[in-house]
């Protein structure tokens, strides 16, 4: 589903960051496939590019504050406020999601269970020897809360590796039509699971559209996504193949020591 169809930003000035990346200013990118995804090196702005539209379409956050709130975020105002949107379907779900946020949510999570298991250990403490039904008035926040955190996210994310956490913590909040912007989703992620990420977003296209920020040369094989490399001082749509990290990724899996005997 295609509910955003461009992105357009205003020739100005380079300056202070956010503007002083050329590739930012005088942008425009047509979004004609549920999945766009932006290639490029480090430093080559398409973070900087996915977190300002994840202001300008003011979505909620997995793992951080309100985009609105956040801090870090906030530097990207004068980006945003030269950014147009162009839309084919209104929509007013989804969520933007940065790798580097998903650890402290998983944190986070585990804090708030073993603070309700905290309650209810000492409800019961303090209510023993008083009627069942006054045990469970006092028990029921506690243990409604603990019960919808372990249904939807499970019953230890630290238990589990990074990677099932981050596919458990994605299909639970992907649980909806809408737009889900994604920074370097691949970072916790070994290939198998990064093959099931991309399972579950090929489910989701009837219904979703996806703008992803990525390294990855297994994500940028994406069936059918436009790629949109900021390489340069103007962003281009280009072909997998045409992709410089692809091409070295080959070249090292066929000849690494050619690579690394130089190092």
């Amino acid at each position: 589903m295609i509910y955003l169809n461009q992105i357009v930003t205003k020739q100005v000035d380079c300056g202070v960051y956010p503007l002083n990346r050329p590739v930012l200013l005088g942008l425009e990118l047509q979004l004609d496939r549920p999945v766009t995804l932006l290639a490029g090196e480090n430093g080559s702005g398409k973070s900087t590019l996915i977190e300002a539209l994840a202001r300008k379409l003011n979505l909620p956050t997995v793992g951080a504050s309100d985009v609105s709130r956040d801090s870090g975020l906030k530097k990207l105002e004068p980006l945003q406020k030269i950014m147009r949107l162009s839309f084919k379907k209104p929509v007013h779900r989804g969520f933007f999601l940065r790798a580097e946020d998903f650890f402290g949510f998983v944190h986070r999570i585990e804090a708030i269970r073993s603070e309700m298991k905290e309650e209810l250990a000492r409800v019961e403490q303090e209510y023993a020897g008083r009627s069942l039904f006054t045990q469970g008035q006092a028990r029921m926040a506690y243990a409604s809360s603990l019960s919808e955190i372990e249904s939807r996210y499970g019953q230890d994310m630290d238990a589990a590796s990074h990677g099932e956490s981050f596919i458990s913590l994605f299909q639970s909040r992907m649980n909806g039509p809408g737009i889900f912007l994604l920074d370097e989703p691949e970072t916790p992620l070994s290939t198998l699971r990064l093959l099931s990420l991309i399972s579950m977003i090929r489910e989701r296209e009837r219904d979703s559209q996806f703008i992803i920020a990525t390294h990855s040369p297994v994500l940028l094989a994406y069936p059918n996504a436009a790629i949109y490399c900021l390489d340069g001082e103007r962003a281009q749509r280009v072909q997998y193949d045409e992709l410089e990290s692809v091409q070295l990724m080959r070249d090292f899996l066929k000849a690494p020591e050619r690579y690394l005997q130089h190092l």
